[in-house]
C-alpha cells in the first residue's frame, strides 16, 4: 500500500494528470482566442487558443499560478497544490483572490502540434508562452495587475521571465523548482535524450505517424525517474532491485495518452531559456527550492547570486528527507505554504 501511495504522488509530479474533485469557488474553464500571435521565430498564428482556469470574482486580487512541463492549468487544482491553497480558509482562498491558472501554449485546451499542424507547427518556446500568457490575462481577462504569481518547474522558470519583462505588472513573484540561468548540464542533456529517443523512433515518422509511438512513454518514464523523485524516497520505495524493477514495470504499464509530438514539443520548448537582467525585477521574490531537485541542484550557488542581484528577494530551501520528492517537492504546497503565508504579509500593494 505504501508503495501505491509513493507512486502515486511521484506520478502526479511527473505529468499533472488532473484527478481531483474538491469544489472550487466561483470556477469557469474557458478558452480565450489570442489573434494575430507572433513567435519568436517571426511566425504568426491568425488565431492562437489560449486555455484557463479561473476561481473567484474578478474584482479581487488577481493571482497567476503558472504549471510545469506536460501539465495544465486545471491539473494544478489537485489535492496537494490547489486544495492546500485555493479552498476556504486556504492561503489564496478563491473567496478572496482571483485565480487564473493558464494552460501554456502546447498543453491543456491551447494551441498544440495534435491540433492538426503536427511537426509543422511552430517551435514554440518559453519566451512565447510568457507573451501569450501575458495577453491571455490583459486582454482576455481584462486585468491590470497581479497580486503575485507563483510558478512551479516550467513555471517556476516562467515566472523569473514574467518578472523581467513585466516588472511593473505583480507585487510579488513566486519562482519554484526553478533557476535563473541557461538551460544546460546534466538538466538539457537527460532533455535532449527524450528529442533522439522520439525522433529517431521509425515510428514517430516525422511526426506523421498513425499510431502513436511508444518511444514517447519510454523517454517520458526514463526521464522522470532519472530527474524526479528524490533520492532518498526512491531509495525507501525501491531498497531492492526487484522493487525497482516492480517500480518501472507499473509506470511502463500506466496508460499514457499525450500526444507524442505535444509530448516532444513540451520539452524542447525549453532549449532557449536564459533569464537575463535579474537587476532589472521590482516584484518582491521569494525563490523556493527543494534541497534534494535533481535539475536544480543547490550545490551550484546560483540561487544566492542571483538573490543578491534583486532588492527584495529571499531564498527558501526545503531540506531533503525520505519524506520529500526530488524535483517533485514543490509540487507539494504543505512544504512551503507557511513561509509563503509569512512572506506575503511583508509584500506591500500597489
Amino acid at each position: 500500500m505504501k508503495m501505491k501511495i509513493f507512486l502515486a504522488v511521484v506520478l502526479a509530479a511527473c505529468v499533472c494528470v488532473p484527478a481531483f474533485g474538491a469544489d472550487f469557488y466561483m470556477r469557469k474553464d474557458d478558452v480565450f482566442t489570442l489573434k494575430d500571435f507572433v513567435f519568436h521565430t517571426g511566425e504568426t498564428f491568425p488565431e492562437l487558443k489560449a486555455g484557463y482556469v479561473t476561481l473567484g470574482d474578478p474584482k479581487n486580487p488577481a493571482v497567476l499560478i503558472l504549471h510545469g512541463t506536460t501539465g495544465s492549468g486545471a491539473g494544478m487544482l489537485n489535492k496537494n497544490f490547489g486544495e492546500q491553497l485555493f479552498l476556504e480558509g486556504q492561503p489564496l482562498d478563491a473567496h478572496n483572490y482571483y485565480i487564473i491558472l493558464t494552460d501554456a501554449i502546447g498543453t491543456g485546451k491551447s494551441s498544440k502540434p495534435s491540433d492538426g499542424l503536427r511537426a509543422k507547427f511552430p517551435n514554440y518556446n518559453y519566451d512565447d508562452m510568457v507573451h501569450a500568457q501575458y495577453r491571455l490575462v490583459t486582454e482576455g481577462l481584462g486585468v491590470k495587475h497581479l497580486r503575485v504569481i507563483i510558478g512551479n518547474s516550467m513555471g517556476g522558470m516562467q515566472t523569473w521571465l514574467w518578472s523581467i519583462y513585466y516588472p511593473e505588472f505583480m507585487d510579488a513573484a513566486v519562482p519554484m523548482a526553478s533557476m535563473p540561468m541557461a538551460m544546460s548540464g546534466r538538466n538539457w542533456m537527460m532533455r535532449k535524450f527524450i528529442s533522439y529517443t522520439v525522433r529517431n523512433d521509425p515510428a514517430w515518422n516525422g511526426g506523421d505517424y498513425t499510431e502513436q509511438p511508444k518511444s514517447a512513454q519510454y523517454a517520458n518514464v526514463f526521464y522522470a525517474i532519472a530527474t524526479n523523485g528524490g533520492n532518498m524516497a526512491l531509495q525507501k520505495a525501491a531498497p531492492t532491485s526487484e522493487k525497482g524493477d516492480e517500480i518501472i514495470a507499473q509506470r511502463l504499464g500506466a496508460k499514457f495518452t499525450m500526444d507524442a509530438n505535444d509530448f516532444l514539443y513540451q520539452w524542447e520548448s525549453s532549449r532557449e531559456y536564459n533569464p537575463q537582467g535579474l537587476e532589472k525585477i521590482k516584484a518582491y521574490v521569494l525563490a523556493i527550492n527543494s534541497a534534494d531537485d535533481e535539475r536544480n541542484p543547490a550545490e551550484f550557488g546560483v540561487m544566492e547570486k542571483a538573490i543578491a542581484q534583486i532588492e527584495h528577494a529571499e531564498y527558501f530551501l526545503i531540506p531533503a528527507s525520505p519524506e520529500t520528492a526530488g524535483h517533485g517537492t514543490t509540487a507539494q504546497a504543505k512544504w512551503w505554504k507557511d513561509k509563503f503565508v509569512e512572506f506575503m504579509k511583508g509584500v506591500p500593494a500597489k
